[in-house]
């Protein structure tokens, strides 16, 4: 996500706490406030795609995803 993006989401924060928003800026900010928690979503499962741990044997076993076997 963009700085552009998150600045607008930050905009649309301050705004709503001085006043009411207008439907256009609500349906704005959960569309912008959605695409920032799907791709931060996309980005953990990334690190996480790429991470291990040692098991209690001393192998380096893959993190794996939960109830995924």
């Amino acid at each position: 996500m963009d700085k552009e993006k998150i600045d607008r989401i930050n905009e649309l924060a301050k705004k709503s706490k001085l006043q009411e928003l207008t439907e256009e800026e609500k349906a704005e900010q959960a569309k912008l406030r959605r695409e920032y928690i799907d791709s931060y979503k996309r980005s953990l499962i990334g690190q996480l795609e790429n991470t291990y741990y040692i098991d209690e044997h001393g192998r380096k076993k893959k993190v794996e995803r939960k109830g995924k076997k």
